[in-house]
């Protein structure tokens, strides 16, 4: 991952480039590869960025990336998969590329169909496009809000940030807790979205886009929205046929997230998400194939080793198994502070550990996060659908 920031001002002051790389060296940790800001000429706006290298590895990669004429400027933390299509057509009407990167797409892109450019772009994304000709911020997010984007706007400029904790960095930033939060957090575990622990401080929603310019105006829109059939009109599909549409999109979800210029992984808890994951990746021809699993000493509640190592042994994978100690206090300031703010999942404390052991080996590892969601593994999501059931006066007397 990577590290995106920036300010805009509204009011006639400039940009202070020693706030913004104060904000910048907040998130240190999400790009230790390289690190840089720009102030634009009229010092009205600064981007500032920290990378982690994955495509074109090379410093003509590195951010901000600006067009041919230096008019516009992006930063971007995440992964387009399409940017070798994207790039074809581009290159097909004439635009210059210095670097492999997937970034210069994006700028270029941009040139083409303005704001419009973010529906085109598939993939995982929290960017930011400072357009100087224009005088507008545009803030954008991926459909499914992978990748974090926050900021905080007041009457004189906006900030804007991968991680909340970098507008700490700037002296006009003061952060103050909304109470409004508090009751959403203990019903949900997080602070739905767009709001945050922070008053003043908002999410790019998934699927969005806030759009800022020079006096201060912002508009912000959904460029993309998950819509479902009305009831009683979903369409009939056979169990066959809904095997095969999963199976070839799950492969295909696989082999867009195969394309990277450094070593690739994978997470391996034994579970049904992380092993199709892991046996696409073999079928799709990934070898040597690292896979990584943890578990806890003293505690079997929690140990999925076992059956992680089946999974490896029957794919033949260069398999890693790290075990450590319970002791989730001792971590508890250290997930707060890369929350920035609390987060009632218990899955962060397993995660946060193989990731860090992880990296040890590789800079990349695919997950089976979100396979729950989507195919409704929960037992959460069986009680809601039982509790539908229940007729109306019965619900609303209990």
């Amino acid at each position: 991952m990577c590290g995106i920031c920036g300010e805009l001002r509204f009011d006639g002051a400039p940009v202070d480039p020693t706030a913004l790389a104060e904000m910048r060296d907040r998130f240190s940790h999400r790009g230790p590869d390289h690190f840089d800001a720009y102030v634009a000429p009229q010092q009205r706006a600064g981007l500032g960025f920290r990378r982690l290298k994955i495509i074109d590895l090379s410093a003509v990669a590195n951010q901000s990336m600006p067009n041919e004429d230096g008019s516009i400027h992006v930063v971007f933390n995440g992964e387009i998969y399409n940017y070798l299509d994207l790039r074809a057509q581009l290159v097909a009407k004439g635009h210059q590329f210095r670097s492999q990167s997937d970034t210069e797409t994006i700028v270029h892109l941009y040139e083409e169909l303005g704001a419009d450019c973010i529906e085109q772009l598939d993939g995982m994304f929290g960017l930011a496009i400072w357009d100087e000709p224009k005088g507008r911020l545009i803030l954008a997010r991926d459909r499914a809000g992978k990748k974090p984007l926050f900021y905080d706007a007041d009457g004189s400029r906006v900030l804007f940030a991968s991680e909340m904790k970098a507008f700490l960095g700037h002296p006009s930033f003061t952060a103050e807790v909304d109470r409004a939060a508090v009751a959403p957090y203990f019903l949900y575990g997080y602070v739905p979205g767009p709001k945050t622990w922070y008053r003043g401080v908002r999410q790019v929603e998934p699927g969005g886009m806030v759009v800022f310019d020079r006096g201060g105006a912002s508009q912000a829109r959904k460029y993309w929205t998950l819509t479902f059939p009305e009831a009683g009109q979903e369409p009939t599909v056979s169990r066959p046929e809904a095997t095969a549409r999963v199976r070839e999109l799950v492969v295909d979800a696989v082999k867009r997230r195969l394309m990277s210029d450094v070593p690739l992984g994978a997470f391996l808890s034994g579970g049904v998400d992380s092993t199709v994951i892991v046996g696409v990746m073999r079928q799709l021809g990934v070898s040597p194939l690292k896979t990584f699993s943890i578990g806890f000493e003293g505690d079997a509640a929690y140990d999925e080793t076992a059956e992680a190592k089946r999974t490896a042994a029957r794919f033949q994978t260069d398999h890693t198994e790290f075990r450590v100690k319970p002791s989730a206090f001792d971590l508890l300031d250290t997930l707060i502070w890369h929350h920035d703010g609390a987060f009632g999942d218990s899955s962060a404390i397993p995660t946060y550990l193989v990731a860090k052991l992880t990296r040890q080996h590789v800079t990349v590892a695919l997950t089976g996060d979100g396979g729950d969601e989507v195919f409704a593994g929960y037992l959460r999501f069986r009680a809601a659908s039982m509790a539908s059931q229940i007729p109306a006066p019965l619900r609303g007397l209990a």
